[in-house]
């Protein structure tokens, strides 16, 4: 994932909205949304490569998302793959508090990352770059793209304006394809991360369309006093879409 955008309601009829974008290399195999064969209670996206997710939900009503931090040359030369801290939670029974204090111990095992692991009580954000940082999220929109929650990146600021939109007037089939800003920002307004120019112009749009990299699913999380829904769209190369994907999951 490089944008989740989301408001986090806890107690509330509506307690989760949320929009991301999956942005990758398209020669790294991957499978669309489903319900996982070897773990039926995980509904997620698989990572053919490593065998992790980025995005996902349990029949518990638990869900997790995990960004990449762009910091070129840090973390440990043999990192564990981030993928599998999604599907580490999703498959754990402990409240996320809990399971994000056992990550305090090997977080330094991964390259950069954010993670937000919650349940419809709970939300917890936690980053290994450049400190550890294990926080409770505030309700309220909140952003998260390759830097910290709430680092106000241009697709960022843009996410949270569209999401308060929609919140305004909602339209569950236009969720998963809120972050549809295809336009780089101008340089000006662009972050320097340390990689080259022509790719910080490119990944500053909310959905990148290019021949090597790209954005791959758009997913929509939304949680009610009884429900938790996920609806995913996977798109080609060259930006149209060709699967789409929800399932719902009751909460008891």
């Amino acid at each position: 994932m490089c944008l989740i955008v989301f408001d986090w309601q806890p107690g509330q009829p509506r307690w989760l909205t949320l929009a991301a974008n999956r942005d990758e290399f398209w020669q790294r195999p991957a499978r669309p949304l489903h319900r996982w064969q070897d773990d039926a209670d995980i509904i997620a996206g698989r990572d053919l490569e490593q065998g992790g997710t980025w995005l996902g939900i349990t029949g518990q009503g638990r869900f997790a998302a995990l960004t990449n931090i762009r910091a070129p040359g840090a973390g440990p030369q043999n990192p564990r793959s981030r993928g599998h801290l999604v599907a580490d939670y999703l498959r754990a029974t402990s409240h996320p508090e809990q399971w994000a204090a056992t990550l305090r111990q090997s977080a330094a095992d991964y390259a950069p990352f954010n993670l937000l692991a919650g349940d419809r009580h709970s939300l917890i954000y936690i980053s290994n770059y450049p400190q550890l940082r294990c926080e409770t999220v505030t309700p309220g929109v909140h952003s998260l793209s390759n830097a910290w929650l709430d680092t106000p990146w241009p697709k960022s600021r843009l996410a949270e304006q569209q999401l308060q939109h929609w919140l305004r007037e909602p339209a569950e089939q236009t969720l998963p394809s809120l972050l549809s800003r295809r336009q780089p920002f101008a340089d000006e307004q662009l972050p320097s991360t340390g990689v080259p120019a022509e790719w910080e112009r490119m990944l500053s749009a909310q959905f990148i369309v290019s021949p090597a990299y790209g954005t791959r699913c758009s997913t929509a999380l939304t949680g009610t006093a009884g429900q938790l829904t996920v609806h995913e769209i996977s798109w080609q190369p060259d930006g149209s879409g060709n699967n789409t994907e929800k399932h719902d999951v009751v909460l008891i």
